[in-house]
């Protein structure tokens, strides 16, 4: 139980970056096709794996545009660990990201036996970001079920603010970036542990770069847009 609590606590906190590009989202592509890699980096700076994201299924419902951003993620070693999906709507003042993109499925493959229910809220990016707005929390609650044995993990995203601009260099390009920071807390029975996060965000693009703290400020991982195609 003990190996399984701290297994659940550390894929809480792998990166999920994403995502896609009309002209109803001003930071995320809504364009079906569109494709973006990110490479992750361990807190000695060691390439830790890579993330790879495809927009699918544009469509539109309820007023809304939808796309589904499915993601792939393998080790140093390119093997594959797993695959998610989740929805992202616009309704043309901004993004919503379902909640069930905090919870790291693909990572919790290994889990795939247990029984799940997951509830929680999105998190809203809008169009209109500017150097000191603060923007509305997230959570994700995920109850787990295996034997007779229930866990509880809640997620949240909280203290999110838009805190500067910076122009951004990687192997995909150069961009002109806002900087968004926030603080995570995951709740794993009982047991808490927070890590503070500043990411990267570009018009059309999405995320550009983003780098995680521990509560001490030292870096504990970050994730570089390395490919990007649209």
């Amino acid at each position: 139980m003990k190996t399984l609590l701290t297994t659940l606590i550390t894929l809480l906190f792998v990166t999920s970056a994403s995502v896609a590009q009309s002209n109803c989202s001003k930071y995320y592509p809504f364009k079906e096709g569109t494709t973006l890699q990110y490479t992750n980096y361990d807190k000695k700076g060691k390439e830790s794996g890579k993330l790879n994201h495809k927009i699918t299924n544009y469509r539109k419902s309820e007023g809304k545009e939808w796309v589904t951003m499915t993601m792939n993620t393998s080790d140093k070693k390119g093997n594959g660990i797993g695959d998610i999906s989740y929805d992202i709507s616009c309704d043309g003042s901004g993004i919503s990201i379902d909640f069930k993109s905090m919870a790291n499925m693909a990572m919790l493959k290994q889990f795939e036996s247990m029984e799940t229910e997951i509830t929680g809220t999105n998190t809203i990016l809008p169009n209109n970001l500017s150097v000191g707005q603060e923007l509305p929390d997230a959570n994700m609650n995920m109850k787990i079920s295996m034997s007779g044995i229930s866990m509880n993990v809640n997620t949240a995203t909280t203290n999110r603010k838009v805190t500067g601009k910076e122009t951004v260099t990687t192997p995909a390009g150069t961009f002109n970036c806002l900087i968004l920071e926030h603080t995570t807390t995951a709740d794993v029975m009982g047991k808490k542990v927070s890590t503070t996060t500043k990411s990267w965000f570009a018009e059309g693009v999405g995320m550009v770069k983003q780098v995680s703290f521990d509560k001490n400020g030292k870096t504990l991982n970050r994730s570089t847009l390395t490919e990007f195609s649209n």
